[in-house]
């Protein structure tokens, strides 16, 4: 990919969106279009503004925090079905890239609602969201391990920290039918995990994928 500097990234963007399709990670015409709209580079720091295209995890202000590389976000987006009108919970705000994202494919008649626990990574994605222009994204600091019951339930989660275990307190807040998606597993590698509940309440669980996620921190996560 050509890192030609600011003036290239629409076409970084172009080229990114080409990749993703070509290697299965972005199957929906709607999720195309969400990359393409979020400019991916207003949620990197200045200093790494010039590599918001590559495929690369990013570090942001507060403790142990990044932007995830783009193929994940639409990993877990493809795989839970988000879509127009879909009220939806993102565990882990980061730089807010992931939440901008979210709102595209929702639009106007949908919800997303984030919550961050770290304060200072909190308001560095709640003020790039703001800056450039969601902000009919409700952001949240607070323990995202036990979701946010107050705008629950929610047709689909996803989760981008690492859980210990089935995060069954944010489960609870998925409506039946819904989804979520959450890294499990410790240090190192994790497996990404699928899971569904229909009408009845019965969950179906799949695994998605190798990844490597930060631990989940709060209540129900590695660090209380």
């Amino acid at each position: 990919m050509d890192l030609g500097g600011q003036d290239s990234f629409p076409e970084q963007r172009k080229e990114l969106v080409s990749w993703l399709k070509k290697g299965g990670y972005i199957r929906r015409e709607a999720m195309a279009q969400a990359v393409l709209r979020v400019p991916r580079e207003q949620f990197v720091p200045p200093r790494l503004r010039e590599l918001s295209y590559t495929e690369n995890p990013l570090p942001i202000p507060g403790e142990n925090a990044t932007i995830s590389c783009v193929h994940t976000y639409c990993i877990c987006y493809e795989a839970l079905g988000l879509e127009e009108g879909h009220r939806f919970l993102e565990v882990g705000l980061g730089s807010g890239y992931g939440a901008a994202l979210a709102q595209e494919v929702v639009g106007p008649h949908g919800k997303v609602v984030s919550i961050e626990l770290d304060p200072r990574t909190y308001r560095y994605g709640d003020a790039n969201l703001k800056r450039c222009g969601y902000q009919d994204v409700v952001t949240v600091q607070g323990d995202g391990s036990e979701g946010h019951a107050d705008m629950a339930p929610y047709d689909r989660v996803a989760i981008s920290a690492a859980c210990p275990w089935e995060p069954t307190a944010v489960m609870e807040q998925v409506r039946r039918p819904g989804g979520i998606v959450f890294p499990l597993g410790g240090e190192g590698r994790q497996q990404l995990m699928l899971m569904e509940v229909d009408e009845e309440g019965r969950w179906s669980r799949e695994a998605l994928a190798d990844v490597v996620y930060v631990p989940l921190r709060g209540k129900h996560g590695w660090h209380s």
